[in-house]
């Protein structure tokens, strides 16, 4: 088998529907051979039987938390650029390219800006705030890529984070390293924010990321994400 240029890995819990969206966009949307790594985290929807039924992807199955099943992906990822995606986003067209391209220009670690399944005006205010190179303007849904040798170097996502490990991990490589923001743009699904309200669910988001640069500890993060969301 030829060497994966990415290695995708996928964090998983009752994603079924967007599994089966999601791979199929991943191979249409694909100029190379990549490596797909979906980690479970207890799904009770089917996933987990689908997963072992299909090929070309590898299932791993571990304890829930987002901070943790991605850092079991990275652990048996195979290539040397690891790619964090959410089940409900959905990359752009030749995304792989797009990444190893920028890889290849000193480019360690990176993410697309944002774009919603929804045209809803708030939030098509924060999809244009992504543009900016900024730490204060990245999220998880953007779809962080990072060179598996800096990923281990920074010790991963900390699992202390049961929200917001991704904006963690992004401050600590602004710190150390260049950060790019590839001008593609990842479009993630809006249905929290229709379940919650657009603005209402903007309002807590806010809320959490001050709470977070005030230096609030992750289980405060927790604590007021299970109070104000759904």
């Amino acid at each position: 088998m030829n060497k994966a240029y990415l290695s995708i890995i996928i964090p998983v819990l009752n994603e079924l529907e967007q599994l089966e969206e999601l791979t199929t966009i991943l191979k249409k949307r694909s100029v190379f051979h990549n490596e797909i790594i979906v980690v479970d985290g207890g799904s009770s929807d089917g996933s987990i039987e689908w997963l072992e039924r299909k090929e070309g992807i590898t299932l791993i199955q571990t304890k829930k938390g987002r901070a943790h099943q991605q850092n079991e992906g990275a652990k048996i990822a195979t290539s040397e650029i690891l790619y964090f995606l959410h089940a409900d986003s959905r990359p752009p067209k030749e995304f792989d390219e797009i990444i190893y391209t920028a890889y290849t220009k000193n480019s360690k670690a990176g993410c697309f800006q944002l774009g919603f399944s929804s045209n809803h005006w708030a939030l098509s205010l924060t999809a244009r705030a992504s543009r900016f190179n900024s730490r204060y303007c990245r999220g998880g849904d953007q779809s962080l890529f990072i060179q598996k040798k800096l990923f281990n170097t920074l010790n991963g996502f900390n699992e202390e984070y049961i929200i917001c490990e991704d904006g963690e991990l992004i401050d600590r490589i602004y710190k150390h390293h260049s950060f790019c923001v590839l001008p593609q743009k990842v479009i993630t699904s809006s249905r929290r924010f229709t379940e919650n309200g657009v603005l209402r669910l903007q309002f807590h988001f806010m809320m959490i990321h001050i709470l977070r640069a005030l230096g609030r500890p992750p289980t405060t993060l927790h604590k007021y994400y299970c109070q104000f969301v759904k």
